[in-house]
């Protein structure tokens, strides 16, 4: 038997989580049965879709949402020998009965210098997402001109990395001086902390005087608004995230930018990168092929310690995090 502790959430968040609404809960988990295996976690992500899903796709008292690193403890299913690793959206859970089913082995080819703790990150979901938003829904061209904003975090600093690949100008908005710095030294052509400067117009004019082809939007709100305007025309933008309004209590209204939308022909489309799961394997391979050509870098902001979950969970929406933020257990 093995003592499994998981996190779970005891109330629905009302405005931005407070530590009242996660309980710790112990359980003992029996021996796998024929076709199952026993997970422990290595490496738990914190992200930021967790707070607007945990609304949609959680009940009071169910165990946190999310994926984990985990290695395989026990086994009695030979797809998932005991000592391999996979990824799994098992949840917030320190240990996992698994029949296999949603399971990923970690790629064969994963170099032993890489943190698995990438499978979470770059290799990961926020890797893909970052793929198929500027491949499959803008359609990012060599030579146009790219803006990603909330550019530091676990997206947004791959978003801009790849572009760059692409040979694309990357214009990248963040909340902090040291964000700025960082991305610079990711090859962002032109960077800027959104708290600081006297007017995100002027802000974005003068990174980009010409205007925007393409937008990465993660954050939402109001910020957005003044962003289309800068739109060049027939620009696109991809919809990756809101996490401005995550929190609030009340659905912000406004403001509705439809006669920009109309008068510059702009496309706009939603996403998330679960549509593309057929692609996933493939892209994996691509994303792990840049990092091992240096192409793609990859910074991690860790907290140590299951216990910690929910405190780096409220980090991460704080903007704590610079590159993703992962728990380790």
């Amino acid at each position: 038997m093995v003592k499994a502790k998981s996190w779970v959430m005891t109330q629905h968040f009302d405005g931005f989580p407070k530590k009242s609404d996660f309980g710790l809960k112990v359980e003992e988990l029996p021996e796998p049965k024929d076709g199952e295996v026993l997970l422990e976690a290595v490496f738990l992500s914190v992200d930021p879709y967790m707070r607007p899903f945990s609304k949609t796709h959680m009940k009071e008292g169910d165990v946190m949402i999310g994926g984990q690193v985990a290695k395989v403890i026990q086994s009695k299913n030979p797809a998932f020998p005991v000592g391999s690793h996979v990824v799994s959206d098992s949840g917030w859970r320190t240990h996992t009965l698994s029949d296999g089913t949603g399971l990923t082995p970690i790629l064969s080819e994963w170099p032993k210098d890489v943190s698995l703790s990438l499978a979470l990150g770059a290799i990961g979901m926020p890797g893909l997402t970052a793929v198929y938003g500027i491949e499959d829904v803008l359609g990012l061209k060599e030579g146009e001109t790219l803006l990603v904003n909330a550019a530091a975090g676990a997206v947004g600093s791959v978003v801009g990395q790849i572009a760059k690949i692409k040979g694309c100008k990357v214009v990248g908005s963040a909340g902090s001086d040291a964000k700025v710095a960082y991305l610079k030294e990711l090859g962002f052509d032109e960077v800027f902390n959104y708290k600081t400067v006297g007017s995100l117009e002027e802000a974005l004019r003068k990174a980009s005087p010409e205007g925007y082809d393409c937008f990465f939007e993660n954050v939402g709100g109001p910020s957005s608004d003044v962003v289309l305007q800068q739109m060049k025309n027939f620009g696109r933008i991809a919809v990756c995230g809101s996490i401005s309004t995550y929190n609030d209590s009340q659905p912000q209204t406004g403001p509705y930018p439809y006669f920009t939308m109309i008068f510059k022909e702009l496309k706009m489309e939603g996403f998330l990168q679960s549509r593309w799961e057929h692609k996933h394997p493939e892209t994996l391979k691509r994303l792990l092929a840049w990092v091992k050509e240096g192409k793609l870098q990859c910074r991690e902001h860790v907290t140590k310690g299951f216990e910690n979950m929910p405190a780096a969970f409220m980090g991460m929406l704080q903007g704590e995090n610079m590159g993703k933020a992962v728990v380790a257990v």
